[in-house]
């Protein structure tokens, strides 16, 4: 979405040279992104963040001087934060979105949900990896838990009354798939469909289901009883 402003401005932040290479070479080649600056530690991201003002901050949990997670706390306010990690540890995720994530990424997620999580940021919403939104997702519809335990506004997934119109059966499965953690790709590989065709389906389960993103969408398979 290459607007007035031009592409989105991404800063990357991670310890490891490869993984910031790796990350670069993945949103430069995408028509509506630009990576502005490459840092190493959470103090740089914070001081570079604050200088060259990106619309997103790629921000790895285990770097000197600052983690990723105070990283986030002191940037999520000025621009969007994406917690992009190998651990996916609950403590992990509860504190990055009580502290403001505009999503939780694992590396191992792959390079289509990065880019998608970008997208999604600056489009107001918050991807979480599907590994941790099923694990997540049991936690919060578990009996006697508190829905929103742990999750920022920006990641809780309201009740859902039910369907504004129903799913067709197609639409269904892959609802469920999504409630099971599998990606666009996944799925798609799975039903012999494109990832385009998924995420076009998915756009008609958000809206019948009036789910906020997947998060949502997997809250409501989730109530149904799996």
């Amino acid at each position: 979405m290459i607007g007035s402003t031009g592409p989105i401005r991404i800063l990357v932040a991670d310890d490891q040279a490869d993984v910031r290479t790796a990350f670069r070479m993945i949103l430069d080649v995408q028509p509506d992104m630009s990576v502005v600056a490459e840092v190493a530690d959470g103090a740089a991201a914070v001081e570079e963040a604050r200088r060259l003002r990106p619309d997103v901050v790629l921000a790895d949990i285990r770097m000197p001087r600052l983690d990723g997670l105070e990283v986030t706390r002191q940037l999520a306010g000025e621009c969007k934060v994406i917690v992009v990690t190998t651990f996916d540890l609950d403590e992990y995720v509860h504190t990055a979105l009580r502290h403001g994530a505009a999503g939780f990424l694992l590396k191992r997620s792959g390079p289509v949900l990065l880019i998608e999580a970008v997208r999604a940021a600056m489009a107001g919403d918050a991807l979480i990896s599907p590994q941790v939104t099923v694990r997540l997702l049991r936690h919060m519809t578990a009996p006697g838990s508190d829905r929103t335990a742990g999750a920022g506004p920006s990641a809780a997934a309201p009740p859902i009354a039910g369907p504004i119109e129903e799913l067709t059966a197609r639409e269904r499965e892959i609802a469920e798939q999504v409630a099971d953690g599998a990606t666009n790709a996944e799925i798609g590989a799975g039903l012999f469909i494109s990832p385009g065709t998924v995420k076009n389906h998915l756009a008609n389960v958000q809206r019948k289901l009036g789910a906020r993103n997947r998060v949502g969408i997997a809250a409501w398979v989730w109530e149904q009883g799996r």
